[in-house]
């Protein structure tokens, strides 16, 4: 258990973590502002919004600065997010959201745990399961199939391994194998760089995966993706790569870990200490074809 304060630690995530580009930033990828606004294109398949707050703005001034987001991604002929958080204000910008073509996806909920703990216990995959960190582009690839087929087949990925920070599923997973490969290219030439990529497998066949983002200047390490094949989950992989990555924060001297938790993570999480602090949703616009 942890006596972590639910409200300091909101309030540590949204000053460190919010509205933060990635750093360095990966090739590829533009990163501006439009007001209180983050706006960020290339890193996967469309664009994302984030934001600390948004400064005050409400009434016709709010439905610009969305209705720009949406044209200038629609102009592009991309997806984009906007992601909203539970305590976000004005209290009405899910419903201006809306009103401005967003549509909302499956909510989150932000939870924020302790690293020492978890750093304490022994990474203990079952037998005939290891961990292993990856690089190469065939590896990615590799995760890239395991996350469509496990999105595609079984929703989220189920109680033991629906995962972390989720980029979610599709008919195509190249854009997540992209993305990943421009990372550790962006930080490859730092003496640690900011991504670290850690799978599970057996001698036959990807079983997880899950990484690991190191938000440099914070007390926050971040933990991204964690879906597992439906025949190996409830055999504890989920909680081995928990505290494999946890290892790694603890040894580059963080002392927090973030996840956007789904409904089946989050309790597993929450039982390993994890605090919730708010939520999360995407509110996501796709231009027609």
């Amino acid at each position: 258990m942890t006596d972590l304060d639910a409200g300091l630690l909101r309030t540590a995530y949204d000053s460190q973590l919010r509205a933060r580009p990635p750093e360095p930033v990966p090739p590829g990828v533009t990163v501006d502002r439009d007001g209180p606004l983050l706006r960020i294109q290339g890193l996967d398949r469309g664009g994302f919004l984030t934001y600390r707050d948004l400064g005050g703005l409400t009434g016709a001034a709010l439905d610009g600065l969305i209705a720009r987001q949406r044209d200038h991604f629609a102009a592009l002929g991309l997806p984009v997010e906007w992601k909203l958080h539970g305590h976000d204000e004005p209290a009405d910008l899910a419903d201006r959201l809306v009103a401005a073509g967003f549509a909302p996806e499956e909510r989150e909920t932000v939870v924020v745990g302790p690293v020492a703990s978890l750093a304490a216990t022994l990474p203990a995959p079952p037998e005939g399961v290891r961990l292993r960190e990856v690089t190469d582009r065939a590896d990615l690839d590799r995760i890239a199939e395991l996350k469509v087929w496990v999105w595609n087949n079984d929703g989220n990925g189920g109680s033991d391994g629906s995962g972390d920070n989720d980029d979610s599923g599709g008919a195509d997973g190249s854009w997540l194998a992209d993305g990943l490969e421009r990372e550790l290219a962006a930080g490859a030439a730092l003496d640690q760089p900011p991504l670290t990529i850690v799978v599970a497998e057996t001698d036959d066949e990807l079983v997880s995966a899950g990484w690991v983002r190191f938000v440099t200047g914070t007390r926050f390490a971040t933990l991204w993706g964690g879906s597992t094949l439906s025949h190996w989950r409830r055999r504890g992989i989920y909680r081995a790569l928990l505290a494999y990555r946890a290892r790694l924060a603890e040894a580059r001297g963080f002392s927090l870990l973030q996840v956007d938790a789904s409904e089946q993570s989050r309790p597993i999480l929450q039982r390993l200490g994890f605090v919730e602090v708010t939520t999360t949703t995407p509110y996501v616009y796709t231009p027609k074809p």
